[in-house]
């Protein structure tokens, strides 16, 4: 009888026990999170515990770390009418305030797929004005565009664009193909520019040396006409100091030198003036009679 009448003491102490371990909500520090009681904003949470009172409160939670969505790829004409296939990767977060929170999920539904649809329409948009050619070499340009028209619609959601990244700008196949074939082109012919440079410095190289080389020549030569020309001095010198008013014993020395050298017999008077200069230059002095 008296377990009857516990029974039920016992029914209200399990439902609040229930009750209590329902309502127990874990936030995590990647996110954030609304609390909304019969339907109306209660509370903001921060990460770490959290209580609500089951079926009345109801938790929202948001994810605050960086988010990666692709805009998907898509057929764009461009500038000069042709057909781009244009792919993008935007990345961004929810800011971790509350304010911040709240306008992620009050001021736009489903904020991923809002953002995509918006890059896709401001990618039409920025590369409609473009070339192909200049879409291709402007990827930094439409980058910087879709991400400040991105930051501009976005910042009444509580999010902040983070960087946009173009993934693809494709042209049509056969466009394709011309296109590398210019390339090809234009590499062939830088190529043959390089060469023909290299081949003139190699060629203006060699030129130097030969001038170098007849530069060395020419100043031996110099060298050597200077030193004959010194030579030449030092003998009119010696002339000048031995043999000055005897110019023509001068010459007749130089007969008999010749002759001498040829084997050459001849008769010298034994009171010429040659025979004085003979035996002086020979170190004997002629007798005297």
């Amino acid at each position: 009888m008296s377990n009857l009448i516990q029974l039920p003491i016992l029914y209200p102490l399990i439902i609040l026990i229930l009750l209590l371990i329902k309502g127990i909500e874990i936030v995590r520090p990647t996110e954030r999170a609304l609390i909304e009681r019969l339907g109306n904003y209660n509370r903001f949470a921060n990460p770490g515990f959290n209580w609500i009172i089951p079926f009345i409160d109801k938790m929202y939670k948001v994810n605050v770390t960086e988010q990666m969505v692709d805009a998907e790829a898509q057929e764009i004409i461009t500038n000069d009418n042709l057909n781009a296939t244009v792919d993008a990767q935007v990345y961004f977060r929810v800011i971790s305030d509350e304010e911040s929170v709240k306008h992620s999920q009050y001021n736009v539904n489903r904020y991923q797929w809002q953002i995509v649809n918006l890059a896709r329409t401001t990618l039409r948009n920025i590369i409609g004005t473009l070339t192909l050619r200049s879409a291709n070499s402007e990827r930094g340009k439409i980058n910087s565009e879709l991400h400040k028209t991105l930051m501009e619609e976005t910042k009444t959601w509580g999010i902040e664009v983070i960087r946009t990244e173009l993934k693809q700008i494709d042209p049509p196949h056969d466009v394709q193909e011309t296109m590398n074939k210019v390339v090809k082109a234009e590499n062939e012919k830088i190529a043959a520019i390089d060469f023909a440079t290299a081949r003139e410095t190699m060629a203006d190289g060699e030129k130097r040396a030969k001038i170098k080389e007849a530069e060395g020549a020419r100043q031996a030569a110099i060298l050597k006409a200077e030193g004959e020309a010194l030579a030449i001095k030092m003998v009119n010198e010696a002339a000048e100091e031995y043999f000055v008013g005897n110019a023509q014993v001068l010459r007749k020395l130089e007969a008999v030198e010749k002759a001498m050298g040829e084997n050459t017999k001849f008769v010298v008077p034994a009171g010429s003036d040659l025979v004085n200069v003979i035996s002086e230059m020979a170190g004997i002095v002629p007798l005297k009679r």
